[in-house]
Formats: structure tokens, C-alpha cells, sequence
């Protein structure tokens, strides 16, 4: 059983792979840039979403197809789409899609394209399975260096409970689905063992550094505006305003903890996760 990984020089889908190869699982790489993916220690197959011509050829011969969700927002349904008909037509019999919590619920503005993309792979009639990511950890901790510049933690969730974890969690879970039994047709809710507020993830910065780097809760204009400041595009910083505000719905808490049992071990701790972003921060200085 081959298995194909697309996105496989992004973070996630290289830890994916490096898990895979660990389990001595046959592994092809699927990459936008296949000189990208070269360290992987796999063979790399040139697999582009925008453009099909390069999908067919990639599949050929690829049982099991790990579909990493892209990146584009508001062109990953047509990708998805694209790579679901590359599949088909290519004898794929299976395909694992990462998708988002509670993608049929969800208030967040991502969730939409999950959610079709999962009736897209339903109506394909290929067998398949879907894992709900819910939100990396990282997307918090890669602002700790901002945070210690500008001596506060920004954000506009105000309390809101957040089901964090690290990317390597989610990648385990992929993994441990890739190669294991009894998962086509099961929806796994995936989400860290405890929830954190953004008060807490500051506290916690604060403790490691001995610094007293405050959470500050802004609105979300406010927060917008901000990220503009920092020289995010305009876009970009309205829909990660839009995610807070989403996360102080509710929309990024799960207590299910479905990603522990699916793993067979707990998630990866918030003190964990910050202690590794501030080591690499240190690495970069």
C-alpha cells in the first residue's frame, strides 16, 4: 500500500512523512515544488493544485492519498476538487482529508470550504476518512517574539477557551490513520487535552521568560488594524481578527479528546509548546 502525502514540504505534511517513514510505511511526497521536498528522504512527485495536468501523473500508483488541505483561502475548494478527480481517475482507493473542527458547525469563516470539500469526497465515492483538525498551537506561539518586543500578548479572544495543540499532534493522528485499521468512514474531532484562554498562554510566557508579558484584549477592529500595522495584508489581518472573534464563540474548543485516544498519549502541554517556540526564537537571534 503506497501512500501519497500532498503538501509535503509544508510543516505539517513533512512531519507526517517523518512519522511514516518511522513506521516503515511506503511514502511518495507530493509537492508544488518537488526541489522543496528533496530532504525528505522519499521519493517526490511534482503535484500542483492549481494546476491538474500535474495530478494524474502523481497518482498514478498511489493506494492511499493523505490530501493536506491548502492553504488559499477561497480557492481550496476548487483545488480540493481538482485533486478528488485526479484521485478517482487514478484508482486512488482511499483518501484522508485534514480538515477543521466541527466543519459543519464551525463559525469560522475556513470552515465552509472543509465542508464541502468533505461532501465533495463523499460524493466521489472513493472510501475515506476525516480528520477535523482543530487549531495548531503554533498559530499562537509564532507571535511570542512580537509579544516580548512589544511587551504584551495581543489578540481579541478575550477569555475564550482554546483547544490547542501542537502540529505534531495532528501529524500522529494522520499517521496512526495512514496505517492503521478501521478507519475509513469515521470523522475524528480533533483537538488538544486542555484548553488554554490567551491570559493563560501569556501567563505561561511570562513564567518562562520571568518577564510580565500581559494578554491584551483588543477588539476586533482593533486587533485588525493592528495586524495591519504590523504589515499584514489587509485581508490576511481581517480573517485572523475573524478567528478570535470566532474562538470567543466557541469555535475553537473541544473537550472531546479524541486526538489523545486516536494517538495513544496526551497532547502536547501549552508550557511544552511555548518552551519549544522560545527555543527557536533563541536559535534565530
Amino acid at each position: 500500500m503506497t501512500i501519497a502525502v500532498t503538501g509535503a514540504s509544508g510543516q505539517f505534511g513533512r512531519a507526517t512523512i517523518d512519522l511514516l517513514r518511522q513506521k516503515n510505511a511506503p511514502v511518495v511526497a507530493l509537492a508544488r515544488a518537488p526541489e522543496k521536498a528533496a530532504d525528505l528522504g522519499v521519493p517526490v512527485r511534482a503535484a500542483d493544485y492549481d494546476r491538474p495536468e500535474t495530478l494524474g501523473p502523481a497518482l498514478a500508483g498511489i493506494d492511499t492519498l493523505l490530501l493536506v488541505s491548502g492553504t488559499a483561502f477561497g480557492a481550496r475548494l476548487r483545488q480540493h476538487r481538482a485533486v478528488i478527480e485526479a484521485a478517482s481517475a487514478a484508482g486512488v482507493r482511499w483518501i484522508v482529508y485534514t480538515s477543521l473542527l466541527r466543519a459543519d458547525s464551525s463559525p469560522l469563516s475556513l470552515a465552509l470550504e472543509h465542508l464541502e470539500t468533505e461532501q465533495a469526497l463523499a460524493a466521489s465515492g472513493i472510501a475515506h476518512t476525516i480528520l477535523r483538525n482543530g487549531w495548531y498551537a503554533e498559530n499562537y506561539t509564532a507571535s511570542i517574539p512580537g509579544a516580548l518586543a512589544g511587551g504584551a500578548f495581543l489578540g481579541a479572544a478575550g477569555e475564550a477557551r482554546i483547544s490547542a495543540t501542537a502540529r505534531a499532534d495532528y501529524a500522529a493522528a494522520a499517521a496512526t490513520v495512514l496505517t492503521g485499521e478501521g478507519h475509513v468512514g469515521a470523522t475524528y474531532e480533533l483537538a488538544g487535552d486542555t484548553a488554554f484562554t490567551l491570559t493563560d498562554l501569556a501567563a505561561e510566557i511570562s513564567r518562562q521568560t520571568g518577564r510580565d508579558i500581559p494578554y491584551r484584549d483588543l477588539t476586533e477592529a482593533e486587533y485588525a488594524a493592528t495586524l495591519i500595522g504590523f504589515g499584514l495584508p489587509e485581508s490576511a489581518a481581517l480573517a485572523y481578527a475573524s478567528f478570535d472573534k470566532a474562538a470567543a464563540a466557541g469555535a475553537l474548543y473541544d473537550d472531546g479528546r479524541q486526538l489523545s485516544r486516536l494517538i495513544g498519549r496526551p497532547t502536547t502541554p501549552l508550557a511544552a509548546s511555548v518552551e519549544a517556540a522560545l527555543a527557536g526564537a533563541l536559535a534565530k537571534s
